[in-house]
């Protein structure tokens, strides 16, 4: 599709850094359909870096879909080019100057001299350092001096910390103005963390120093090269949490978008397929991503770095070594294991995507690798001066032979040669006919599963997800060899992603704007005071960024233990305006609901109800059956009967869903006795004291999340501010999900 045929068209274009390939998408943002694809070999040892990839995907990209320049009203980019950074010890030197009052001295002097930062392994980051007291003023000739001794050592950028400059920031920026001066890049403490947390907020200001310069030299190329291309829409970066940062942000903080590989498929999930509950796997060639998302968000972890804590957040992405190209291993007598080594690694090719498979083979095992075991196996040609080629089988040759890769997924190979490949191993067992070749197909299924369910088991306990609401989707060229193999095995249901083979790029083009503001409020009394000043700083911040108000939702979490509050604001530009998905009817709606509620349609007229709806929603519900408990003496009692929901948006994707709950239709004049109501209705009491259900507000299309708040006084404020602008008679739906 060209844009050029219709004047009107605005185009998404989001490219996605991969191990291997380098994928750019271009996406219609009136229908959110692909228009338009490319991929070229990701340019690891370029002297650019990856930055080359992202541009030279992008001019193919707009070459062979013919989208003019003026027509790319959003483009967003993932990159590795920190991560590298970070793996391959590819940092400069880090000036650390440390400040604090003489009364903190003999504290913030050890706690800011960290001299070697660990950031991978075997890779360090090195620092200098210098430290001062002061009070209400710095001297200014003892920083001078201590920069020039920084240059002199070879130091590239330089880092300020003062202990507890989070209440005032003024004296770091000073000094941070001053290195600059000198020609110095520099970050503050305060810049990258509100936290309290003198040597962890350090920590997180030197590692972020030490990329400073070649991620703003990338950052540089890729503008420069945007916008000789014509283009002159903002530049998106992707974020380790799943959002995306203007290219000004990145320069600030490239931090930031350390450990973001696996982001983009899981902002996809969220945006792309709309995911409410579920686990996301992300299967390319070697390794598999394992992620959750509750309630439409993502979930989050604090990240590490070389195995310390640093202040950031970044999804909580699990990463195990098998995918759609893991290599088998053999003894004498079976299948032993599957993976962690690939066939991409091992320079190999798939026995359902060889080229040419004629002839006679037979069974070898090998050792890709120096350090690894030599038991993987390999199919070599039996006659070695026939040019043809060693092959493996991998669990994409094994998913396709037991008919679980339809037509047009990536995953799709030669059937014929798939049966070839498995009569070979068959023959190498003393084994022959469909059946054997089949257990041996399975074999390879259940081992590589095997691999995966602990880790989705955990997410789902670890993240308190309601087990019968969660469903698996996934995502990566190699989905269709993993995930269907999974949901057998746990008796989940599960779904491949419409394109899965380029999901994070797409999930690049359609991820949202987005800042996390943290701090620590130790007075209770000015808590709810604090959490809406930062949900204030939250939404300007994504708004400065281009997020467009009407669709900005900020999300509070509040860590008790650590008296940790966070504003999360995420915000969606005005281009995102349809889905391009058929309208269903009612009928069709109500057969949506059922498969999700897992209720016979031939019962869903009688089993589900319309509660309340608005122009944006529908929000559904059915009776769950009673369940029997043991009572005391043993006998049967019947617990009190559940209403499960799920909550329905204009294109008829579910956006909610809560197997126990409750919802009602309100005015913005009324919601905050509505809140209050549902409160003291569904509230819980026990040992801890009052528990009070989550609470929800739909509020024309946004979803405005209010589960992380502790207590009905916090939901009440926050609720407040949300609907304090909108006119009195506007619809609001008040859900509670009961805690689990």
């Amino acid at each position: 599709m060209s844009s050029n045929k219709d004047q009107d068209t605005k185009i998404r274009i989001g490219i996605d850094v991969g191990g291997t390939f380098t994928h750019a998408v271009a996406i219609d943002a009136a229908t959110l359909n692909v228009v338009g694809k490319s991929k070229v070999p990701t340019t690891h040892s370029a002297a650019q870096g990856v930055a080359l990839g992202i541009v030279l995907a992008l001019h193919q990209l707009l070459e062979t879909t013919g989208i003019a320049a003026k027509d790319v009203a959003f483009i967003a980019h993932s990159t590795t080019q920190a991560t590298n950074a970070l793996l391959e010890g590819d940092l400069v030197r880090v000036g650390i100057i440390g400040l604090s009052r003489a009364s903190d001295a003999f504290v913030a002097q050890r706690a800011i001299n960290l001299r070697r930062v660990p950031v991978a392994d075997g890779c360090f980051l090195e620092c200098e350092h210098a430290f001062f007291v002061v009070d209400d003023k710095i001297d200014v000739a003892k920083i001078d001096s201590a920069l020039a001794s920084f240059k002199a050592k070879g130091c590239g950028a330089i880092a300020v910390s003062q202990a507890f400059s989070v209440d005032d920031p003024a004296i770091e920026n000073q000094v941070a103005e001053i290195a600059r001066s000198h020609g110095f890049l520099a970050t503050t403490g305060s810049e990258v963390s509100q936290l309290y947390g003198l040597k962890v907020r350090t920590r997180t200001a030197a590692i972020n120093a030490g990329i400073l310069p070649k991620m703003i030299e990338s950052a540089d190329l890729t503008e420069k090269s945007v916008r000789e291309a014509g283009i002159t829409a903002p530049i998106m970066i992707m974020r380790s949490d799943g959002g995306v940062m203007d290219i000004e942000a990145m320069r600030k903080r490239p931090i930031l978008s350390i450990l973001s590989g696996p982001a983009a498929g899981v902002a996809a999930a969220m945006m792309f397929l709309r995911i409410s509950d579920g686990v996301f796997l992300e299967v390319g060639g070697t390794s598999t991503d394992i992620s959750a998302i509750a309630n439409g968000r993502a979930l989050v972890r604090s990240a590490q770095i070389g195995g310390h804590r640093v202040y950031m957040r970044t999804l909580d992405v699990r990463t195990i070594g098998v995918a759609g190209g893991s290599m088998s291993r053999l003894d004498g007598r079976s299948i032993t294991h599957v993976g962690p080594r690939s066939a991409h690694i091992a320079g190999l090719s798939y026995a359902a995507f060889a080229s040419d498979f004629a002839g006679q083979y037979r069974v070898k095992t090998i050792r890709p690798l120096p350090k690894d075991p030599s038991d993987y196996l390999a199919l070599e040609p039996i006659a070695e001066s026939s040019g043809q080629k060693t092959l493996t089988i991998t669990p994409t040759c094994a998913s396709n032979f037991v008919g679980l890769v339809p037509e047009g997924d990536a995953c799709r190979g030669d059937l014929q040669k798939i049966d070839t490949a498995f009569g070979v191993l068959a023959d190498h067992f003393g084994k022959s006919g469909a059946q054997a070749k089949r257990e041996l197909a399975e074999r390879i299924l259940t081992l590589a599963a095997e691999q995966c369910i602990p880790t989705v088991k955990a997410l789902i306990q670890d993240h308190k997800l309601d087990a019968e609401l969660v469903k698996l989707v996934g995502g990566g060229g190699g989905a269709s060899a993993i995930v269907p193999s999974v949901a057998r095995h746990i008796k989940m249901p599960y779904e491949i992603a419409e394109h899965a083979d380029v999901i994070s790029a797409i999930g690049v083009a359609m991820a949202l704007i987005r800042e996390t503001i943290e701090r620590q409020v130790d007075n209770p009394a000015q808590a709810n005071q604090i959490i809406l000043q930062m949900r204030s700083e939250a939404f300007d911040a994504v708004h400065r960024m281009g997020a467009d108000p009407a669709t900005i939702e900020v999300h509070i979490e509040i860590d008790a233990k650590s008296s940790i509050v966070r504003a999360t604001a995420s915000g969606a530009t005005k281009l995102t305006t349809g889905s391009g998905k058929k309208i269903l009817d009612q009928t069709e709606r109500l057969a949506v609901v059922a498969k999700s509620m897992r209720i016979d349609q031939s019962q869903m007229q009688s089993a589900i109800c319309t509660i309340c709806r608005t122009e944006q929603f529908e929000v559904f519900a059915s009776n769950a059956s009673a369940s029997k408990t043991k009572g005391m003496f043993g006998l049967n009692i019947f617990a009190d009967h559940r209403m499960a929901l799920r909550v329905l948006d204009s294109d008829s994707i579910i956006r909610l869903q809560a197997s126990d709950g409750d919802a009602c239709l309100t005015s913005a004049s009324a919601a905050e006795g509505t809140i209050q109501g549902m409160i003291d209705k569904h509230a819980q009491w026990g040992d801890a004291g009052k528990t009070i259900p989550n609470i929800i507000l739909l509020i024309g299309a946004k979803i405005i999340d209010l589960s992380g708040l502790l207590d009905e006084t916090q939901v009440l404020s926050l609720a407040k501010a949300e609907i304090s602008n909108l006119p009195s008679d506007k619809q609001i739906i008040v859900l509670a999900k009961k805690t689990l």
